[in-house]
């Protein structure tokens, strides 16, 4: 656990917590959507800029040969991150979202068809489940979802049902952006490889900023995460396939820096991770994600995850005894740091309105859940979400204006 000066020497790393953006002091409970930067993440992006800006793979001179690099060496640190056996492993892409739908378009829908099944749970964002209706659409294979019980836990029952020999595709959040639930990766993946032949993904946008990813050791086909939800710039994601995987299948886009030859009638590709990273790359990113992990690894992962389950315990038991709200995070402390929730008898937005005017920023609306929020009984939802430099003070703050705002519209206890 962190020390009381420990969390104000992080805190003093971030210069939104002192330079008051919008001219007053903000308590930032929306991390689950993004992360604010520490200024060392900060300022290597001017360092870039700066001393590396050139264009990577396409010149002989100084600036292009030093961009290289730094671009080759951040995909270097990001495999070693993650437990990757080589860096051609790892792609640079804008974000969770385009690397979940390019396994869809490169793998899936040249390796599907009808009868084959894809499996995804009920938790899944939008961006490991729309892609998954598309490529169901296209090729007749057969979407089916793992459910998820009273207390939002997968049932292994469900496992055991839904996976088989038709199943081709099992795609799942390694932590739900709503409820906060963290699956049982180890065993329901174990499972699927015993008893199918379905290449795993793992969507591990709200689970890699808060725990350590081994991908050796899961055992897994892919993994997709973002930068910018672990400290990092906006713009910078990461596809994680084995090597062999990556080399079977078609590029997702076509252009300079993925090809090997061009002639008139026919273009021939440069293998993993060139021939999915089409156009001039966003090196900043990649270099600024490295720069994160260095962050996060300095401070240190397990320290981190310690101290979030420590904020986020603590307030999901203030919250459970507010009875005008209703509380949807899983009670298994084995969770995501975030608390999702809704009055009784408020509308989100206006909830989160209110405590806007007192600097408070969470989140509100469906978090690109809907099924999920509608297998809630709910449309949409309120949600805090923490980070390292939160606080216990912020949380305290937090929930005495969620009195006021109870007292605002008008709603009894």
């Amino acid at each position: 656990m962190f020390s009381k000066k420990e969390i104000e020497d992080i805190r003093r790393e971030y210069p939104f917590l002192n330079l008051k953006p919008n001219g007053k002091d903000i308590i930032y409970l929306d991390n689950g959507a993004t992360t604010q930067k520490p200024k060392e993440v900060l300022d290597n992006i001017q360092n870039f800029y700066e001393t590396e800006n050139g264009n990577p793979h396409r010149g002989a001179h100084y600036l292009a040969m030093v961009s290289t690099e730094a671009y080759e060496g951040a995909r270097a640190r990001v495999g070693k991150f993650i437990g990757a056996k080589s860096p051609n492993e790892i792609v640079f892409l804008r974000n969770a979202t385009e690397a979940l739908n390019l396994i869809a378009y490169s793998y899936a829908l040249n390796n599907l068809s009808e009868g084959d099944e894809i499996v995804i749970s009920i938790m899944e964002h939008h961006s490991n489940l729309v892609p998954w209706q598309r490529v169901a659409e296209k090729t007749g294979a057969k979407l089916k979802y793992l459910y998820v019980d009273e207390d939002m836990q997968i049932p292994f029952s469900e496992v055991e049902e839904k996976i088989g020999k038709n199943t081709k595709i099992l795609s799942l959040t390694g932590a739900s952006n709503v409820v906060g639930t963290m699956p049982d990766l180890d065993k329901i993946f174990k499972y699927t490889r015993e008893n199918s032949d379905a290449k795993i993904i793992l969507d591990g946008a709200q689970l890699v900023p808060h725990k350590k990813v081994d991908v050796s050791k899961l055992d897994i086909d892919f993994l997709v995460f973002s930068g910018h939800k672990m400290y990092s710039a906006m713009g910078i994601g990461i596809l994680y396939g084995r090597e062999d995987l990556l080399n079977s299948m078609e590029p997702f886009l076509s252009g300079g820096d993925m090809i090997e030859y061009v002639y008139e009638d026919k273009t021939t590709y440069l293998p993993s991770p060139q021939r999915f990273e089409a156009g001039t790359a966003n090196v900043e990113g990649a270099v600024n994600l490295a720069a994160a992990i260095d962050y996060i690894e300095r401070i240190g992962m397990d320290r981190i995850d310690e101290y979030e389950k420590y904020l986020t315990d603590y307030a999901y038991d203030k919250l459970k005894k507010l009875d005008y709200l209703e509380v949807y995070t899983t009670s298994n402390k084995n969770r995501a740091p975030v608390i999702s929730f809704n009055f009784k008898e408020a509308h989100p937005h206006d909830v989160a309105s209110i405590l806007d005017t007192y600097g408070i920023a969470i989140r509100s609306g469906h978090h690109c859940a809907q099924p999920l929020h509608r297998f809630l009984g709910s449309n949409f939802s309120c949600r805090a979400s923490f980070a390292v430099y939160n606080t216990i003070e912020e949380i305290d703050y937090f929930v005495e204006h969620l009195e006021d705002v109870r007292r605002l519209l008008g709603i009894e206890s």
